[in-house]
């Protein structure tokens, strides 16, 4: 089995990645956990998704027409993008301001709030949440095209102070009412959707018009406003100004960043830490993310594998490791039907609460679905990464016993630490086949069959399942 410090990298990258194979292991750990850590922080150091190379080859992308081709693009992207931190804080975001294609009818709109979440994800809380309430598909999602001066509409105010900042208890209805009054006039610019729908933002025949965001000054509430024991004539700029300095905020962000990146078990001496840094920082996530993963909270053995895999973790991790979807396919639907299968249909979050996640993402069918979706793609002896390990092992020595087999798939498939109990049932496994020997002549030996059979067995284990 492997080491502590490839397995402390191991953790690093299933919570700050999609999980990663031996060999990318490796290198990381040549370049040390610190600087591995910096790296991971700054994504726009690594080169940029090449966007032509897949709309050459799924041309309905360029219009975002169709949901299907906006779930395949992001999936592509979490496989194959070389800034993984990139994609899981956008994931993470995305869980947290949860805006459905159910309601909006716009695969485009969506989208595009997944790239504000890119290119803002890491910086600070402040500007994050001015992204969010200027993004049209949040617009759209919480009515805010429908808070006039005259007739406010509280969606956003109230699901902004709730589920987005402060969580509840730290407010009063005033201030949803005053919060409300201050966002009204922020509105999409080319929205005549309500009223003439068909003549000017039909999906026929070219896909959707982006929409963008417009601030209409003749609609908006300028009279004075009380909100969170401040008051003023207060925009909606105003609002995120005083919410993002409030130790509530800095306690709220830290225990999401916590939830998702650490443990589904609060701390609340860890996520105390985190807040601190909120405050010292000004909210800024980037520095929160580098003062945790360098924290003994976040180091501890206690914590590896104490998160459930969400569905996408799990569907992407598996395709990363098996080498499989580096290239555009069309069968990468299948792919992103099963993350939705298993609970979590990214792009279309079943709420504004988002998805429930830890141990509520399995159940009795959904782990069915887990186990099955991994084992198909890990069982494809083809698939690249799959050549890879079994040519590792092939390279590493001529035969093995089962309980060197297993060793050394369970360092294969990310440095993965199991149970003893684990350890047993999966030697017992292996025992079935004696000891395995690679004979050269064949194209796909026996042997090879049994190391693919046996990572299946490894990748429907609980730790497989954890993060």
């Amino acid at each position: 089995m492997a080491d502590k410090n490839l397995g402390l990298m191991a953790h690093l990258l299933r919570r700050a990645s999609f999980g990663a194979t031996l060999q990318e292991l490796e290198d990381y750990q040549a370049k040390g956990y610190e600087a591995t850590v910096e790296e991971l922080l700054h994504p726009e150091d690594a080169p940029e998704w090449d966007d032509d190379v897949f709309r050459r080859y799924q041309p309905d992308l360029n219009s975002v027409m169709y949901f299907e081709s906006a779930q395949n693009y992001w999936m592509y992207k979490m496989i194959n993008s070389k800034r993984p931190l990139e994609e899981k804080i956008a994931l993470f975001w995305h869980g947290l301001f949860a805006t459905a294609y159910g309601k909006l009818n716009h695969a485009k709109g969506v989208v595009n709030q997944t790239d504000t979440f890119r290119r803002h994800g890491l910086g600070s809380f402040h500007n994050i949440l001015m992204e969010l309430s200027r993004d049209p598909a949040m617009i759209f999602w919480l009515d805010n095209k429908d808070n006039h001066k005259d007739a406010p509409n509280e969606n956003y105010g109230r699901e902004l102070l709730e589920l987005f900042s402060m969580g509840i208890g730290n407010y009063t209805e005033d201030d949803v009412k005053n919060c409300a009054r201050a966002f009204t006039g922020w509105t999409i610019a080319n929205d005549e959707y309500m009223s003439v729908r068909a003549s000017r933002d039909s999906i026929w025949p070219s896909g959707r018009i982006d929409w963008q965001f417009e601030y209409r000054p003749e609609d908006h509430d300028d009279t004075e406003k009380s909100f969170l024991g401040h008051t003023g004539n207060f925009n909606g700029e105003d609002i995120i100004d005083i919410i993002a300095t409030r130790p509530a905020t800095s306690w709220f962000i830290a225990g999401k960043l916590y939830n998702y990146f650490v443990s589904d078990t609060p701390n609340e001496e860890a996520i105390g830490f985190l807040a601190e840094e909120y405050r010292k920082s000004n909210g800024d996530i980037r520095s929160m993310l580098r003062a945790l993963f360098l924290s003994d909270y976040f180091k501890s053995e206690d914590v590896w594998y104490a998160k459930v895999k969400s569905p996408a973790e799990l569907v992407v991790g598996t395709a990363r490791l098996a080498g499989s979807y580096t290239t555009p396919q069309w069968d990468i639907t299948n792919l992103a039907s099963d993350a939705n299968f298993m609970g979590q249909e990214i792009l279309n979050p079943p709420t504004v609460e988002g998805w429930h996640t830890g141990t509520e993402w399995v159940d009795t069918g959904t782990l069915v679905e887990r186990v099955n979706s991994s084992a198909l793609v890990i069982g494809d002896a083809l698939h690249p990464g799959v050549q890879a390990m079994i040519q590792r092992l092939k390279d590493r020595q001529d035969s093995y016993q089962p309980g060197e087999l297993v060793d050394e798939c369970l360092l294969l498939v990310g440095a993965l630490h199991v149970s003893d109990g684990t350890h047993e049932r999966l030697v017992e496994f292996a025992a079935n086949w004696g000891e395995v020997s690679f004979t050269p002549e064949d194209a796909v030996s026996c042997s090879e069959q049994q190391v693919v059979e046996l990572l299946q067995v490894i990748l429907a284990t609980r730790e497989y399942q954890m993060a």
